[in-house]
């Protein structure tokens, strides 16, 4: 396989390579590059948004979305080039996230023309903040499980329910959310997918405090909310295939989206400053080889992601890839954060921003903010599930 991408990818790399370095703040990572799924305090939000709306100015927000809706149009390649060098500079995350890598793909793929034309470009600005209403308390792994209800009188449906870990609620403008509109139907077949505005009277939206300290996930209740039934999302009581498409993107985008190869170099730094009985832990054979096992994996990721870009670029759907990645990707971080554990030893007990904590705390936050990512877009069980099953084609247990 020929990994070189050609002249006007190229071109592609040098101009948004030359935006960035520009126009990217000073102080990229104001809460000290913490995790990625970092809530930080409320002047990092503003700064993200105030970055997010910058980049939107210079179009490189939904860079290979249609250019009618707002995107850019680019290749899925400069897709790739586009991730690669926004980790390179460790930019600010966009404040719409769950916008960009789902809502508006699934808009794209299944909305009507006044639904893309609606929402599209808000959510590219950021001027609609998006959150997922999946999971429920009883309908976690099992989503079509769910028992949110949503009953059609007249024009509207009249949503009653409760979802759980819902990311980003607290901020968003809007919702995509899962409805049982048939109780009477199997599981899957009696869902619908709407859009719900955030702000509708009867959503209430609770925090959820974390192990971190952070409070991004939240509980979402719903009493007699009316939704338009314009609002739908692709046929009533066959929202499960639409949802499926958004976890597709989830997945992808949860696993793809990350250069694993950054978190390496951070822990060789780590290595080289952490010092026990007189030496460094970079100085034991035994670490430099765990390390070396951690940069083979990344490695091989990078390599699996590109299996499936060739797949996409023969105009093929996201494949099996895409749970590979989710599940790999996600335990790496777990490991290498509990590596560092290792590593740092008793200054592992050390809080984020403690004082005297090495690399001010943030390994820390790191192991403990790394369940989350085993867990959403579908827990690394479901994962094995479905890569055994679907893939494998193993029998069942």
């Amino acid at each position: 396989m020929d990994f070189k991408f050609s002249a006007e990818d190229e071109a592609f790399r040098a101009e948004f390579s030359s935006w960035l370095k520009a126009n990217l703040p000073k102080a990229a990572k104001s809460d000290d590059g913490a995790d990625f799924m970092s809530e930080g305090t409320a002047d990092d939000w503003k700064r993200r948004v105030e970055w997010h709306k910058k980049m939107h100015a210079g179009g490189w927000v939904g860079i290979s979305w249609p250019k009618e809706y707002g995107g850019r149009g680019a290749t899925l390649t400069q897709q790739i080039i586009y991730n690669d060098e926004l980790a390179k500079v460790d930019s600010p995350m966009l404040v719409n996230g769950l916008g960009i890598m789902l809502v508006g793909p699934t808009i794209i793929h299944w909305g009507t023309e006044e639904q893309k034309k609606k929402h599209i470009p808000k959510i590219l600005s950021a001027d609609e903040l998006w959150c997922q209403g999946y999971s429920e308390p009883g309908a976690g792994s099992d989503v079509a499980s769910l028992q949110t209800r949503a009953v059609e009188e007249g024009d509207y449906f009249i949503v009653n329910g409760q979802k759980v870990w819902t990311s980003d609620a607290h901020h968003a403008d809007m919702c995509i959310l899962l409805v049982r509109t048939d109780p009477e139907a199997p599981k899957h077949k009696g869902i619908s997918y709407i859009l719900v505005d955030m702000h509708s009277p009867g959503v209430i939206v609770r925090p959820l405090v974390q192990i971190t300290g952070d409070a991004n996930f939240n509980e979402v209740f719903f009493e007699d909310v009316k939704v338009p039934r314009k609002n739908l999302i692709g046929e009533k009581n066959q929202g499960w295939q639409v949802a499926i498409t958004t976890l597709m993107f989830e997945r992808s985008g949860i696993g793809g989206g990350r250069d694993m190869m950054g978190q390496v170099r951070e822990l060789v730094e780590l290595a080289k400053s952490v010092r026990s009985n007189g030496h460094t832990a970079w100085e034991d054979t035994s670490v430099r080889q765990k390390l070396g096992g951690f940069a083979c994996e990344a490695a091989a990721l990078r390599y699996t992601g590109f299996r499936q870009l060739t797949r996409r670029l023969k105009g093929l759907p996201p494949g099996p890839e895409g749970s590979v990645l989710k599940l790999c990707t996600s335990e790496l971080n777990l490991r290498m954060n509990k590596f560092a554990m290792e590593m740092l030893g008793p200054y592992s007990q050390m809080e984020f921003h403690a004082p005297h904590a090495l690399d001010k705390g943030k390994w820390s936050y790191r192991m403990l903010a790394s369940r989350a990512l085993t867990i959403a877009g579908g827990t690394s069980e479901i994962q094995h599930n479905i890569i055994g099953e679907r893939v494998l084609m193993l029998p069942k247990g």
